[in-house]
């Protein structure tokens, strides 16, 4: 949604648009699986969902093709993330399982249109930092 603030690009706005509307049924997926297996959401899923909002719209007033490098590697990550989550997950949760292997579907695709619409490929040090900064995210939204 951020990254859509500040487009002017009315092609990546096509691909930007279909990507935050997936993304908005991923979170949907996720808390209604959350609700039926009595688990609970993260306290500070309004302040990652704002602060993403602010890095997209940083990263749109950038440049378009850093943009959308930001966009490829952010569904890059989230994409090893999801990974993560499928190599741990119990056989017998299918329906965790079909619900994430969606998500990874998505992602990926997400990052392969944005590569197709021109993204930059970001600087290593700013990769490290994304990685570093999803660590910390990912490792307080499971304490808090």
């Amino acid at each position: 949604m951020g990254q859509l603030l500040f487009n002017k690009d009315k092609v990546i706005e096509k691909s930007l648009q279909k990507a935050a509307s997936e993304e908005i049924d991923h979170l949907a997926w996720c808390e209604e699986r959350i609700d039926e297996l009595s688990g609970k959401t993260s306290l500070l899923n309004p302040i990652l969902y704002l602060g993403s909002i602010g890095i997209g719209g940083i990263a749109s007033i950038i440049d378009k093709k850093y943009n959308l490098g930001f966009l490829a590697e952010t569904e890059k990550q989230v994409s090893s993330h999801l990974d993560k989550h499928l190599d741990e997950l119990s056989k017998y949760d299918v329906k965790t399982k079909k619900i994430l292997e969606q998500m990874r579907l998505d992602e990926h695709q997400h990052e392969i249109s944005a590569k197709e619409l021109g993204a930059t490929e970001l600087p290593k040090p700013i990769k490290k930092v994304m990685g570093i900064t999803s660590k910390i995210m990912t490792t307080l939204t499971y304490k808090i």
